[in-house]
Parts: C-alpha cells; structure tokens; sequence
C-alpha cells in the first residue's frame, strides 16, 4: 500500500494534526510546511511514476488537504482509476468534491468530521458543517470521525452523530477511529481505559443500529487490543508513507515521530489486525501466512537488487585461466 502527502498545504489547523507536528518527519529535521511540495503536471507525473514503480493495491491520498490541489486531481485520479488502484481521498470538504468524481469506480472520497457542528466548527474552521454539506451534495462519501476524550463527556454522543450523518444520503458509510498520540503526550483527545472500553460496547451496539457504521465486530474488537508496536502492525510493515516531496519517507508509519502503540486507534491498523487475528486453521491465522509471505517478498527484493557484473572480474578471470 502507498500513502502520500499530496501537499504541504491545508486551509484549515486543526488541534491534534499529527501531519504537522514538529516530530512528524523525524530524523528529516523538517516539518510538512518546510518540505517543498509539486504541483501542476508535474504533481501529476511525479505520483503516477511511484505508483507504477511500486505498484500497490491501494493508495492513499492525504496532506495537507489534497483538494488543495483538486485540478491536479482531476488529471489524476482518472489515471489511477484506469490502473485499478482502489484509491482513498481523505479530505476536509473546504471545497466542492466534484460529483463526477463518484463514476471512479475504485475511489472512495474520505471526508474527516471532528465530532457534532458545535466541537466540529471550532476545530475545524473554514471546513464548517454548513460547508461540508454544501460541498458534498450529490457526491457519495464515506465520513470518517476520530474519536477523542472530548467527546466522551456524553454518553450520548456517538449515537447523536451518527444518527446526524447516517440522514444524510450522500453518506454510504460510516467510520471511526480513536485519537492516537505520541509516547509520552499528554493531549487532551487521548482517552482513558475506560473510555475506550466505553467505545468498543458503544460501536458494537450502534452498528446494530445504524447500517452505515461499516465497521465488522473484529474491527472494533481490535480497538482494545492494538499492536504493541510498529513491528507487529501488519498496515505499518505494509505500507510506504511519503511526505510532499514524494521522496521523504514518514516512519514508522503515517502518523510519524514515535506513536504510542499501545493507544492505536487508527482505521487501517485496526482493520488489518482484525484480518491478521482471523483463524484459517487452529492455530494457524492470517498474520502468520502474512509473515511467511514478507520474508519470501523481501528476500526476492534482496535477490532482484543484488549487483550481477555482466563480465567476470580480473580475478575471476585469472581463477577461470
């Protein structure tokens, strides 16, 4: 799977954006907002370049807010779509998504809704409810909320919103993660034990509920018992993160810096560790096929780089005499 920062830029600034946290990129030295970023055809041809060297499934399209550059987009993701890469945009709705776009069979337009309009519209100005719902009429989305300390004062909450979006017919599904933080931080999205125990019965009951919560039991299972670290967690060993120079790799996943494992909530970890815990024979599961495959894969990496002299050397040479 690719994940690419489309851009360095994003109107909005929002509390808890790890995208432009100081230690984002690590070892780079540089934040988001310093890296140089494309735009124009050359964006356009730079992207594709790295998907047909890489070739993956999947690719998500992140930032910044990648409708920043939506002109580029629409050069894009019809090149996407013709290669059959199922394609995520994860995007705030500053801006109109064009319905048009809803005839890519293999995208999926991610808008990010940080809780009911009063909590939503003060973190998230100039991406207003008023704003998103003007800007995604008559294009199907899916709505994806982080969950957050916050709102958790209510017990309320999670069933207000989603009966909210679940109203709305542009929206085919809903999703939700839980706010990840960095070791050591002491934000105050991150939630408590209980709470996230309050959130695995809460998405459970809902989904019974409300349809559009598009999350199978496994998957919120998962929230209680994330991977303890990147090198148990199947999205971050398979996926490549770059940031907006396209070449500045963001490890030890999306997130960047050093996340706190423990306290995972992210969509995609939670939805592969629930494939990796599936069981195909007692005591054989998903994530031991997946580990078997990943050191076959990356031995025949190692093979295909090796250096193969089309002449022998001197030595070789004399040996062979």
């Amino acid at each position: 799977m690719l994940s690419i920062e489309l851009t360095r830029e994003c109107p909005l600034r929002c509390p808890g954006c790890y995208a432009y946290e100081d230690h984002h990129l690590g070892s780079a030295g540089l934040t988001l907002r310093q890296l140089s970023d494309y735009r124009g055809s050359d964006l356009v041809q730079r992207v594709l370049r790295l998907v047909d060297e890489h070739q993956p499934l999947h690719v998500s399209l992140v930032g910044g807010d990648p409708l920043v550059r939506y002109r580029e987009l629409e050069q894009l993701l019809p090149e996407l779509s013709r290669r059959r890469i199922h394609v995520h945009l994860v995007t705030s709705a500053f801006r109109r998504v064009p319905p048009e776009w809803s005839r890519l069979p293999q995208l999926t337009v991610v808008v990010s809704v940080d809780g009911l309009e009063p909590e939503h519209d003060a973190r998230r100005k100039p991406a207003t409810y008023e704003r998103i719902l003007k800007n995604i009429q008559g294009t199907p989305i899916t709505v994806h909320c982080t969950i957050t300390a916050q709102m958790m004062q209510r017990a309320s909450y999670l069933e207000e919103f989603t009966a909210f979006w679940s109203a709305r017919e542009e929206v085919q599904r809903i999703w939700f993660s839980t706010f990840t933080p960095q070791q050591g931080a002491a934000d105050a999205e991150i939630l408590s034990r209980e709470q996230r125990a309050f959130v695995v019965r809460e998405l459970l009951r809902l989904r019974q509920v409300y349809p559009r919560i598009a999350m199978r039991p496994e998957l919120i299972d998962a929230l209680g018992h994330p991977p303890k670290s990147p090198e148990e967690c199947i999205f971050a060993r398979t996926t490549l993160s770059l940031s907006a120079d396209l070449t500045t790799r963001i490890t030890p996943c999306q997130f960047g810096g050093s996340p706190d494992c423990s306290q995972c909530g992210c969509m995609a970890t939670l939805a592969l560790t629930a494939v990796g815990d599936y069981k195909i024979l007692p005591g054989l599961a998903a994530r031991h096929i997946f580990s078997v495959s990943e050191l076959i894969g990356k031995g025949v990496i190692r093979l295909r780089s090796a250096p193969t002299p089309d002449t022998e050397s001197p030595l070789e040479e004399r040996n062979a005499a």
